[in-house]
């Protein structure tokens, strides 16, 4: 992707960070339709999170501090500092308001607004709950990793690839999910219903054109 299409995905990622501050003080969740059900993930971040805007914090104060008798560099300092803590509470914010979503016929996997995969029920082969220490990233072997707090707790293997699109703009197949949710054995146990739920109405769809296409 061109250095300018770069650019224009980190301002719609901080844009998105923004707008997850609005919508978390709202308590609002995005993408999430009636009938659906959601999973957050968020908690195994969030006392890294909260940790690293305390700093921030007072990090701003101490600097304020220093540069009060020097109104233009202390304005900026203040600007710059300001904005790096609403982007901390905004990273909290997208990763709250943008769960994990369970459809009728998908499962959107979501690192908040950094990635985000939709996986048609019917790909999925096996998912299981599994405790893996990982990073952010696409292995070379046909993996994605969407963790955590460093890990990932929920892994799904796929029967066809699915494109994982990153932050960058890349887009890349996988055909294995490592993902993180806070009740991850219940995330499991829904998933699995919804597969075997999913391949049912399939069956019985695909019966009945066979039946309505059969001669008399």
């Amino acid at each position: 992707m061109s250095r300018g299409g770069t650019l224009r995905r980190l301002a719609v990622h901080e844009a998105r960070s923004m707008a997850g501050l609005v919508r978390w003080v709202a308590r609002r969740r995005t993408g999430v339709a009636a009938g659906e059900r959601e999973w957050a993930y968020a908690a195994g971040q969030a006392a890294v999170v909260y940790g690293l805007t305390f700093v921030c914090v007072v990090e701003t104060v101490g600097v304020s501090v220093l540069l009060a008798d020097h109104p233009v560099p202390h304005a900026v300092m203040l600007a710059v500092d300001v904005y790096t803590v609403l982007m901390m509470l905004g990273f909290q914010a997208t990763a709250v308001t943008r769960p994990h979503v369970l459809g009728a016929d998908a499962l959107l996997v979501r690192a908040g607004a950094r990635m985000e995969i939709r996986v048609p029920l019917e790909a999925i082969v096996s998912v299981r709950h599994e405790l893996r220490s990982a990073h952010d990233g696409k292995g070379g072997d046909g993996t994605v990793a969407m963790a955590v707090g460093g890990q990932t707790s929920v892994t799904l293997e796929l029967a066809e690839p699915v494109v994982a699109v990153g932050l960058s703009g890349r887009r890349d197949t996988v055909r294995t999910v490592h993902f993180h949710a806070d009740d991850a054995r219940g995330a499991v146990a829904a998933v699995r219903a919804a597969v075997r739920e999913r391949a049912a109405a399939l069956e019985t769809a695909a019966a009945g054109e066979t039946a309505a296409v059969r001669p008399e």
